[in-house]
């Protein structure tokens, strides 16, 4: 089975560079950094071309930053290259992962639950993922989550799971982490392993590359909106998985 790993990075996050060689050092599957797209060279009409508000539901209450739509775009970049190099999978890394201990068991884990249309998070909180257990060893176990969790810095991507990911988000509304959430649009049947031996250490490299800075107003919507859409989204998840 060819797998290999991608590694997101933004090519002017200079202080990160040393963290994507220490993880192509310690990977155990060829490397290769993905040149992540760069918020400051899209123009509008490319965002425009890409970002569809209330495309799904339940609609996102939120309008994208340029980071995020960026963001999106450069895992579609890595969904593409999976394709272009007819692998059959990939692990995808952004670069503020650390690798932890438990990582050879979770990697190993995941390769061992991996098929034709696999999606599996490596997910750094796992005290936030919960659901049906597929499958335990050595220490790893998967889990089928309801909801999917957040988070986007840790997955193995099969081929025909990249192809279907890059035939759903020609144009997008949400982030890319919210979106893949959706099973009941992807058609995936996302899995996360517990633990998922990574780490999220972007504090200690100089801060996100993601959010940016928000007044108060902006700040009171959101406070009041998220738990409204968190809940929704739990809604369809629990609708999507009585159906399965």
């Amino acid at each position: 089975m060819q797998i290999k790993a991608f590694i997101v990075h933004l090519e002017r996050a200079t202080e990160r560079r040393a963290q994507v060689a220490e993880l192509i050092a310690q990977l155990p599957i060829p490397s290769e950094i993905i040149v992540a797209v760069d918020s400051k060279q899209l123009s509008d009409q490319q965002v425009a071309q890409v970002y569809q508000p209330r495309l799904h539901k339940p609609y996102y209450p939120f309008r994208l930053s340029r980071n995020e739509v960026a963001c999106f775009l450069s895992h579609r970049k890595t969904w593409q290259a999976i394709i272009d190099q007819n692998l059959d999978a990939a692990l995808v890394l952004e670069d503020d992962v650390a690798l932890t201990p438990d990582f050879p068991a979770a990697f190993a884990a995941a390769c061992k639950v991996l098929g034709k249309q696999s999606f599996i998070r490596l997910p750094f909180r796992p005290e936030k993922e919960h659901g049906t257990l597929v499958m335990e060893c050595e220490g790893a176990k998967v889990i089928r989550p309801c909801p999917v969790g957040l988070g986007t810095i840790g997955q193995l991507i099969s081929k025909e799971a990249a192809q279907m990911l890059l035939d759903i988000t020609v144009q997008f509304d949400r982030p890319v982490d919210t979106f893949e959430q959706m099973n009941w649009i992807t058609g995936l049947t996302p899995l996360a392993v517990i633990p998922g031996g990574v780490d999220e250490i972007s504090a200690s490299l100089g801060g996100s590359t993601l959010k940016p800075p928000r007044n108060l107003r902006h700040k009171l919507h959101r406070e009041l909106m998220r738990p409204l859409y968190r809940r929704s989204v739990v809604a369809y998840s629990r609708k999507s998985e009585t159906g399965r």
